[in-house]
């Protein structure tokens, strides 16, 4: 007996079966596996290899039997056929997870002998094998299979030699991708003290670039795996050594990862090196390198946040919080009234005159445009009232009055030219504390750089989606930012959200509601809102993004703006393509979570002719989901204590699905009955008096569907409730009967829901009857 009765699919089946069939040989099965093993058939020994983790299996419970097929592994291992080393590498994890899980010696039994053979299979001649084995050695480590010892003495002396100055290119190569790929993997000392030294050595390489190339596309989890204190002292030269590769590529590499960098180092590093070093790669003479480096250029900016500052949080599953603050300063800084607020924000700047004032400010003119424009409206508005209260005044005094004899007593007059002074003062400082409070969170050229991205010009010089990236990248932009400077992004924002490509629009659509988080309520209402109702009118595409987080962006609006969008609601109904199903499914969806924003009566007057239109999708998948809604309101109604109104739904819910012409409507009443029970939405004795005669009476229906779907509610959710099973439940006979008549109905499907109805459930009912014909 051999092996040539195992065709190409014989994986499926337990391969090392041949070895408990007796043949002509009268061999033992371990001496079986060892004469297959080494065959000179080459197909025999694949299949062997193929198969070790089942010979682990049947020989793992003896000890001498278990160290010889170890011998033979090894034996095998040594085998001049590539295609069987790499059957057996590949076989190495699934082998190392039995072992660890059945072998109490396993770190013993693995190190002496399936680590060897990893190690040495990273220098096999053959692509193939070295391939197999990188793979098998990553998830070994990835799922900690490998002692520490052997990490440290076997793994990285084999990749030092591997990565060696004086070592093969294609080895080199290979090393360098492993050393950047179990990185993630090591601990910190091993990795520091063991291949940070090698990894900078190859980041200069000069012979190869494309072991450069490796160095640069991985040295952001370099940076991580090291910690800020390595990172700073050995790495950052050589990031910026890669930053000014002569190969493009590098440096396109280096500004892709320039995120990852940056989160690992500190803010003085982050502001005085790094980001002089990113205006460079925005600024490269190749295209690729710019576009890499605008793409990166939000993500690097959001490095700088400090969340914190903002008012937030940041949970422990990463999303946006609102974080209570005993001092928030308003949510825009730049609004009439708020001066008082912005100026004790703002650095407290004392000039002893106007001109001073002006020199100071004139000395920061590399400040941002945006920010300029940010505080115009604010300072304007807040000359002008200072204005007009003077208006009168002024007109008192003129020259004509001035020199007329006698003098008159100019006093009022000096004081009032003083507290215009001062008043001008006070403005200077507080437009240049608002400039000055920018730049000390994010490097003004960095800030320029982003809001640049709108421009149509960059479109043609750099990437024609580079305003769909400013667009993605805009809510961390904003939270690095904080909302008391929102006015630096404000322009961006609505520039975005008139875009001609919807993809642009989208993108905004997608993350409004973090945006929401970041800025609060009131410029919510003021900024986000009117962008908001635009999307809901955009196509569907832009829609979807908006009606995806719709429960997140209401919940965030006070209840008079929330309550506007009722009627809009409505509008969600409606799509371009009617084959976009999932769009009305989504809907359905974000209705079950909006329900808790509005009071009953609103739900009633709009929410409900909404669940109805959906339940009569032509859709099945959208119908179904919208019969989760119907449930939903009515436990809104039973549980705020509106009772007509549930009343009054449930009388609409009869009249429109039960006695439906389409057996399609009763087949959704029977399903809405039982998630009612199941999710115990309303009280028992109403269900009973107002929704089960009518279910039950579907047990007469002439569609077998729909009677199935009677008895798999009667199976799964009425007969397990104990109200059902109790002695004084008036409705326990028609309940049997109708149980009586579908285990006799003439549609074997619907026999077999209801024949499946538990034994206990069925004595239940049977007891419970009894007792009450005993009692009659």
């Amino acid at each position: 007996v051999g092996f040539e009765d195992y065709g190409p699919d014989c994986d499926s089946m337990r391969i090392t079966a041949f070895l408990d069939i007796p043949g002509q040989d009268n061999l033992t099965p371990l001496a079986r596996l060892e004469k297959y093993a080494f065959s000179e058939n080459i197909f025999n020994r694949q299949i062997i290899a193929r198969g070790l983790l089942d010979v682990f299996r049947d020989f793992s419970n003896n000890e001498e039997d278990f160290l010889t097929v170890m011998e033979i592994v090894v034996r095998l291992s040594e085998d001049a056929e590539p295609t069987v080393r790499t059957e057996l590498m590949e076989q190495i994890p699934p082998i190392a997870v039995f072992l660890q899980e059945s072998r109490p010696n396993f770190p013993t039994a693995f190190s002496d002998y399936l680590m060897p053979i990893v190690v040495r299979y990273l220098t096999d001649p053959n692509n193939q094998v070295r391939k197999a084995s990188q793979e098998a050695l990553l998830i070994l480590l990835e799922q900690e299979l490998i002692a520490q010892n052997d990490i440290e003495n076997k793994v990285c002396p084999i990749l030092l030699d591997l990565s060696a100055p004086d070592s093969d290119d294609e080895y080199k190569v290979e090393a360098v991708n492993i050393i950047c790929k179990m990185a993630s993997m090591l601990s910190k000392t091993v990795i520091e003290h063991m291949l940070l030294p090698r990894f900078c050595e190859l980041c200069g390489d000069g012979k190869l670039f494309q072991v450069r190339k490796v160095c640069a596309a991985s040295f952001g989890d370099i940076c991580n795996a090291v910690g800020q204190e390595a990172t700073e002292r050995f790495l950052i030269p050589k990031f910026f050594e890669l930053c000014s590769d002569s190969v493009w590529g590098m440096r396109k590499a280096c500004a892709e990862c320039f995120m990852a960098v940056s989160y690992t180092t500190s803010p003085e590093v982050r502001r005085s090196k790094l980001s002089p070093l990113f205006i460079s790669l925005i600024s490269d003479p190749c295209r690729w390198v710019r576009q890499a480096a605008f793409q990166s250029l939000g993500p690097f900016i959001s490095t700088f946040a400090n969340p914190s500052s903002a008012g937030l949080y940041i949970r422990e599953d990463g999303t946006l919080s609102i974080r209570p603050s005993a001092q928030d300063v308003a949510s825009s800084s730049c609004q009439p009234g708020n001066n008082a607020n912005i100026t004790s924000a703002s650095m407290n700047i004392v000039s002893s005159s106007p001109g001073e004032a002006l020199t100071r400010l004139s000395q920061n003119e590399n400040t941002t445009a945006c920010v300029i424009e940010g505080i115009k409206d604010c300072h304007m508005s807040n000359c002008q009232g200072a204005n007009s209260r003077f208006q009168s005044a002024e007109d008192i005094f003129n020259t004509f009055l001035y020199w007329r004899p006698p003098l008159p007593d100019i006093s009022q007059d000096l004081e009032l030219l003083q507290s215009k002074t001062e008043k001008r003062e006070e403005g200077c400082s507080m437009s240049k504390a608002i400039c000055k409070n920018c730049v000390d969170i994010i490097p003004q050229p960095l800030l320029d750089q982003y809001l640049s991205m709108t421009d149509p010009a960059r479109a043609q010089t750099v990437d024609t989606e580079i305003a769909k990236h400013c667009a993605y990248s805009l809510p961390g932009v904003a939270l690095t930012l904080g909302r008391q400077n929102w006015h630096c992004l404000k322009d961006t924002y609505e520039t975005l959200a008139a875009d001609v490509q919807w993809k642009v629009r989208r993108t905004l659509a997608f993350s409004i509601h973090e945006l929401a988080v970041i800025l609060g309520d009131q410029l919510t209402a003021a900024d986000l809102v009117p962008i908001f109702n635009g999307f809901l009118k955009d196509l569907d595409e832009v829609r979807i993004g908006v009606l995806k987080h719709l429960y997140d962006f209401l919940k965030l609006l006070h209840a008079d703006k929330r309550r506007e969008y009722l009627y809009q609601l409505q509008e969600f109904v409606v799509t371009d393509n009617s084959r976009n199903w999932r769009f009305r499914y989504k809907l359905a969806e974000q209705l079950i979570l909006i329900l808790e924003l509005y009071n009953p009566n609103d739900v009633y007057d709009y929410l409900r002719h909404i669940a109805l239109t959906l339940c009569s999708d032509k859709v099945s998948e959208v119908r179904w989901i919208s019969f989760k809604l119907v449930v939903a309101i009515l436990q809104k109604f039973y549980a705020n204590n509106a009772n007509a109104l549930g009343l009054n739904f449930i009388n609409e819910l009869v009249a429109r699905f039960r006695h439906c012409s389409k057996w399609i409507g009763r087949q959704a009443f029977a399903f809405i009955c039982q998630a009612v029970v199941e999710e115990e939405c309303m009280p028992v004795d109403h269900f009973v008096e107002h929704l089960l005669p009518s279910l039950l009476s579907l047990s007469s229906d002439p569609v077998p569907n729909v009677r199935v779907l009677l008895a798999k509610a009667l199976r799964q959710t009425l007969l397990e409730k104990a109200y059902f099973k109790s002695v004084g439940n008036p409705h326990l006979e028609a309940v049997e009967e109708t149980v009586l008549a579908l285990q006799s109905d003439r549609d074997q499907d619907v026999q077999k829901y209801i024949i499946a109805i538990s034994e206990n459930s069925l004595r239940s009912v049977n007891s419970t009857t009894s007792t009450l014909n005993f009692l009659i």
